[in-house]
């Protein structure tokens, strides 16, 4: 099995509930004390520093990937940044270090494991928001996890003859450090947090490891019918608008 992004948040605690299940896990991110962290207390758990937005990474995290296992059943595509800003004050470098991490890592790296995977196998992409309403400051993340759904449904056509699976689970606002990582202080990610309390129908923001069960249990066999949709776990969030 294989989790980008699994060193802090939402692949942190994916990767360990699969371990705890039995599962072989190789753990895939851009910092080796993180993911040292996420492997701790966990043997089944293996790590490799990659970045998934640099072009030759996906090929070197396969690699990693056959090397230790011989094969690659399950592909979670978790690794993803953000760097909010309004129409106005888009920087295109930071824009396009979105896209490489949030959606062409996510393509590359499918295109490159696809070989190795056999009937029975899983792409799960972690996704976010929904098409049908607007994000202010969030027109470029926002846009590649709709484009990760897209290629969730695409995929799970062209894929179902050979027997392999592919989904979304988009989660709602979940407690990760994503906007430490951008930048925001304790004060500002706060006060994003109660207004954003304020709008979840359900009243709280989400724990990883709330995420992290649905992906596990996506990928068990009497799950097996499941294909080409999106899970959305957001406590209502969606259905409030």
């Amino acid at each position: 099995m294989l989790i980008t992004g699994g060193g802090t948040g939402i692949g942190r605690a994916t990767a360990q509930q699969f371990a705890a299940e039995g599962a072989e896990v190789l753990i895939v991110g851009r910092t080796a004390e993180r993911l040292a962290e996420t492997a701790r207390e966990h043997p089944r758990i293996r790590t490799f520093v990659a970045d998934v937005a640099e072009p030759d990474a996906p090929a070197g995290i396969v690699a990693a990937a056959l090397e230790t296992f011989g094969r690659i059943d399950a592909l979670v595509n978790n690794a993803a940044i953000t760097r909010p800003a309004p129409l106005g004050a888009i920087d295109r470098k930071v824009a396009e270090e979105q896209l490489a991490t949030n959606l062409l890592g996510p393509v590359f790296l499918a295109q490159h494991a696809l070989p190795h995977m056999e009937a029975g196998a899983i792409i799960v992409n972690v996704t976010s928001n929904p098409p049908n309403y607007g994000w202010p400051d969030n027109s470029i993340y926002g846009s590649t996890k709709v484009a990760l759904d897209f290629l969730t449904h695409t995929w799970a056509v062209e894929l179902a003859q050979r027997g392999i699976r592919v989904l979304s689970v988009a989660p709602g606002i979940t407690a990760t450090p994503v906007l430490s990582h951008a930048g925001f202080s304790d004060e500002q990610i706060a006060a994003a947090g109660k207004e954003l309390r304020a709008r979840i129908p359900l009243g709280r923001i989400a724990q990883p490891k709330e995420i992290a069960w649905w992906i596990v249990n996506a990928m068990r066999p009497e799950a097996g019918y499941l294909t080409g949709t999106i899970i959305r776990v957001d406590g209502g969030l969606s259905a409030a608008g």
